[in-house]
């Protein structure tokens, strides 16, 4: 999720989205030695693909989330900020560089998405109200899936995973407004009728995605700039918890996670337009930049999508110059742990 700084945060409160957190970046450009090359992993350039969305007059920004595949290559993007009457929920053809509505409504702060294994529904997590709603492909028929307390405390829910058996993992950022470190990694069962605190006391959870090999979660606290994993049991237990790398992102900050095939992690950047990419094993391996002349006007670089089976990533970039996709080439090949969330 994000906090885009477009504009003052007393005027987000307004809005009931004070603690929105954007994936952001510093500005373009690597550091680099004497010899002029880059430091901390090469550099991965990013293009721009198309201007999704303009700034919405009513909350005075626009920001792009959560972009993921459908079975028909279609890339769905939410947008965090946009008011009712306007799309939140947008459908996107790639190849043709064209953008439609697929969905929107009166209530929803929509801060990802991502298609269930289990029932092929793609699911929204509604920020500001607590709510995990679902639709069809096709944006109708929107259900409440989960809503209400966990553990005596409503959620804020910012990203999702799903297991290969459809249940959820949620980062809930629960606290973040008041910079309490009373976050959650929250289970939820396919059937929306149990959930499990995985981990608390964190600080403003934000990405979350399996492993490749679904044996844990990556996660990662935006106030921390620190992403931890959380080794599982088999049986969606914890079996242990550590932090396993820590960003120097200077003013920015850590915000979603995709993994490739490989087992990479692309960690999206609150305050800056850009990407890093990690190993599994903590090793910086590269940052996505966008060009210096491209980046004007933009703050945040949320989450990425990259193509199923191939290497075309998409990132969702956002900022007062508007809400675009820019594109790359990933490490690695796209799976379900870089599609969404």
């Amino acid at each position: 999720m994000r906090r885009l700084p477009t504009r003052p945060l007393a005027s987000l409160a307004a809005l009931g989205m004070l603690t929105l957190t954007a994936c952001g970046v510093e500005t373009a450009g690597s550091p680099a030695d004497a010899a002029g090359r880059p430091v901390g992993g090469r550099t991965i350039p990013a293009h721009a693909l198309m201007r999704l969305t303009d700034v919405h007059e009513q909350t005075g920004m626009t920001l792009l989330e959560g972009p993921t595949f459908d079975e028909n290559g279609k890339l769905l993007v939410v947008d965090v900020t946009a008011p009712s009457g306007e799309p939140k929920v947008l459908r996107v053809d790639v190849r043709e560089r064209t953008g439609q509505a697929l969905h929107t409504d009166d209530r929803g702060t929509y801060t990802s998405a991502q298609f269930s294994p289990h029932d092929g529904r793609v699911y929204l997590t509604d920020f500001s109200h607590g709510d995990i709603v679902s639709l069809a492909p096709d944006g109708t028929g929107r259900r409440v899936f989960f809503s209400g307390e966990v553990d005596g405390t409503p959620m804020n829910p910012d990203d999702l995973a799903f297991d290969r058996d459809g249940n959820l993992y949620v980062s809930d950022s629960v606290g973040m407004s008041e910079g309490k470190a009373t976050g959650r990694v929250v289970r939820i069962d396919r059937d929306g009728r149990r959930a499990t605190v995985l981990a608390d006391g964190l600080s403003a959870p934000n990405g979350i995605s399996f492993d490749a090999d679904y044996r844990g979660l990556w996660f990662s606290e935006l106030t921390q700039n620190r992403i931890s994993y959380l080794l599982l049991d088999g049986e969606g237990r914890v079996a242990s918890r550590h932090t396993a790398i820590r960003v120097d992102g200077g003013i920015a900050q850590t915000d979603s996670i995709a993994v490739d095939a490989d087992g990479n992690l692309y960690q999206g950047l609150h305050g800056r337009p850009a990407m890093a990419v990690y190993s599994k094993h903590g090793e910086h391996l590269a940052t996505v930049e966008i060009p210096a002349r491209a980046a004007q006007g933009l703050e945040s670089a949320t989450n990425v999508a990259i193509t199923p089976g191939g290497k075309r990533a998409y990132m969702t970039v956002s900022g007062p110059a508007g809400g675009y996709l820019f594109a790359f080439d990933a490490l690695a090949e796209g799976v379900r742990q870089s599609n969404g969330g």
